[in-house]
């Protein structure tokens, strides 16, 4: 694209109530996978076709990319309260509000206290199933008998498990017919239920095996990657973190439970250690386990949700390490990860290391060869390998590489 372009405009969806422009964030104009699937429509046309009444107290859970708030703020007086676990696809929604001129919705995270009453819930069906129970907990007490509970998600999100949550915490459910590999969730509040306690978070103990953090105290919110185990990836990381390098600013990157980062705390004692996800879950997790197990060492701690190193200062952190993500939602795609070893490369000073794991088949030693400039292996079993990059002196072409 030269200086005299215009970005391409963004995709529109037809509701049945208008039009509306979305992207994802951060917007990539390469980026083919829509803000939109057959399940946020489906669900859009069933509300037009049913004359469900918005005006009242509508609460929106787990919207991706804000598709279901865009289509709905203003409908019908419609000023819903959208709750989300995503950094990123809180400000897709933001941004695909202001695109649209949409005013009146309220945006919380899943920390944030959920609204006293609901009279209509709309739950986008998320890919952990801990989420989803955690969710619908905290809203129950807001839900009344004539509270309309509509769920949504593609058929192969949806599966017996799904339906029994929503029977068990609101109430009888049933599914729709499927539309476009599409369904949706039907629930009537039961008032009488009593479900069983919320059973998140949960916590665990790490084997005496695991390094730096052996016998060490895991917590997890709902929804964080792995969050019943220790994954394999993490415990592969773990056992081969560098001891004390010297490095006096390190990162988390992709931080999830914040295993990685406090063991990285306690081989570092004075070091500064930045813990920071796109997930608000991931990042209440990491301060949990950080705090019931590094209490009281010398280095500081910070806890930061947003996305990936985006606005740390250029060379000033000495260490990165890092599991980046291979899928979003349902979506596989290197994306995330590119996104992140490029925030990396422009944070860490020069002779500063990067540190990632990943399977070995995601090639994850190309990417970094041709942002770096070099890639060296540091363990690998038959699944996982663990590379470490080397930020060389500036070369004046930072960043400027691209798959």
């Amino acid at each position: 694209m030269n200086r005299t372009d215009k970005a391409a405009p963004a995709p529109v969806l037809t509701t049945p109530w208008s039009d509306i422009a979305l992207t994802r964030y951060p917007e990539d104009p390469r980026d083919r996978l829509r803000a939109w699937d057959a399940a946020d429509s489906y669900l859009l046309k069933h509300l037009a076709e049913q004359g469900t009444d918005l005006s009242g107290a509508v609460v929106v859970v787990g919207d991706r990319w804000g598709a279901l708030a865009t289509a709905l703020t203003g409908t019908g007086g419609c000023t819903p309260t959208l709750i989300s676990d995503s950094y990123l696809g809180q400000q897709a929604t933001y941004a695909n509000l202001e695109r649209n001129s949409r005013a009146g919705a309220t945006l919380l995270t899943t920390r944030d206290t959920p609204p006293a009453r609901v009279d209509v819930l709309l739950v986008r069906v998320p890919k952990s199933l801990a989420l989803l129970e955690d969710q619908l907990h905290r809203l129950r007490p807001a839900v009344h008998p004539g509270t309309v509970v509509i769920g949504t998600g593609m058929v192969k999100e949806i599966h017996t498990s799904t339906l029994n949550l929503f029977e068990r915490i609101i109430g009888p459910t049933r599914t729709s017919l499927a539309e476009k590999k599409a369904r949706l969730i039907f629930t009537t509040p039961e008032p009488a239920l009593t479900p069983d306690p919320n059973p998140w978070p949960l916590r665990y103990q790490l084997p005496d095996d695991i390094g730096p953090l052996a016998s060490g105290t895991v917590v997890n919110h709902a929804g964080v990657f792995c969050a019943e185990h220790l994954d394999i990836g993490t415990r592969f990381l773990l056992r081969h973190l560098p001891n004390d390098t010297g490095a006096r600013r390190i990162v988390d990157l992709g931080c999830g439970n914040g295993v990685v980062g406090t063991a990285a705390a306690l081989t570092h004692p004075q070091a500064d250690v930045l813990f920071t996800d796109e997930s608000h879950q991931a990042v209440a997790s990491a301060e949990a386990t950080y705090e019931a197990n590094a209490a009281g060492r010398a280095g500081t701690a910070r806890f930061r949700v947003g996305d990936g190193l985006a606005g740390v200062a250029d060379d000033s952190v000495d260490l990165v390490l890092n599991n980046p993500p291979f899928h979003s939602h349902q979506a596989t795609t290197d994306a995330t990860a590119w996104r992140m070893f490029t925030q990396a490369r422009a944070a860490l000073r020069p002779g500063g290391e990067l540190w990632v794991v990943g399977n070995r088949h995601l090639g994850y030693h190309l990417k970094l060869r041709r942002l770096f400039g070099n890639s060296e292996l540091v363990a690998g079993d038959p699944k996982f390998v663990i590379l470490k990059a080397v930020k060389r002196e500036p070369s004046g072409r930072r960043g400027a590489q691209r798959r």
